[in-house]
C-alpha cells in the first residue's frame, strides 16, 4: 500500500499500487482523481526525471508532495556515495515524499536553469517551486531533516 495525498484537499489516502494499474484511484475525502502511482515510487526507487519529463514529474508532482531531486553524473564518486541513501530514502518514503533522479550529462537544460555547477547537488521542490538546496555529499541525517522540514 502506497499513500498519497490529495492535490484537491490534502486528504491522506492509502492507494493499493496493483489495483491503481489497473483502475484510477480517487480520493476517500473529496472524489478527485489522484495522480497515477510511479512503478518506480512503488518499488521504493527514485525515479528518472530528464529535460522532458522534469515539468511533469518534479514541478507538477511537487503540489501534492515535496519532491527531492538529486542531481548527479554516473562519473562522480560522492554521487555514487549517496546513492544507496536516497534508494532508502524512496523506500522509506510511503508517499510523503518523492525522491528524483536527475543525470547533469544527459540533460543540462535543467542543470543550467537551476545553475548546478557541482555535484552531488539535492534540490527540494515543494508547491512547483524550489524550497531548499542541499550540496555536497551528506550524512542521511542531513537529507532527512532538511526534506522533513518540508512535509
Amino acid at each position: 500500500m502506497a499513500i498519497q495525498s490529495c492535490p484537491r484537499c490534502g486528504a491522506k489516502n492509502r492507494v493499493d499500487e496493483r489495483a491503481a494499474s489497473v483502475n484510477q484511484a480517487v480520493c476517500g475525502k473529496c472524489g478527485e482523481k489522484l495522480p497515477p502511482i510511479n512503478a518506480a515510487a512503488a518499488n521504493g526507487k527514485p525515479q528518472v526525471v530528464t529535460d522532458s519529463t522534469f515539468a511533469n514529474e518534479v514541478v507538477n508532482a511537487s503540489a501534492s508532495v515535496p519532491v527531492l531531486m538529486d542531481c548527479w553524473a554516473p562519473w562522480c564518486g560522492p554521487c555514487r556515495m549517496i546513492a544507496p541513501i536516497l534508494d532508502q530514502l524512496a523506500a522509506e518514503s510511503g508517499g510523503r515524499y518523492k525522491i528524483v533522479k536527475l543525470n547533469v550529462d544527459e540533460n543540462p537544460q535543467i542543470s543550467a536553469q537551476f545553475q548546478i555547477r557541482s555535484i552531488p547537488t539535492m534540490l527540494i521542490f515543494k508547491h512547483g517551486k524550489m524550497v531548499d538546496q542541499i550540496v555536497g555529499a551528506v550524512p542521511k541525517q542531513t537529507i532527512v531533516a532538511r526534506l522533513s522540514s518540508q512535509l
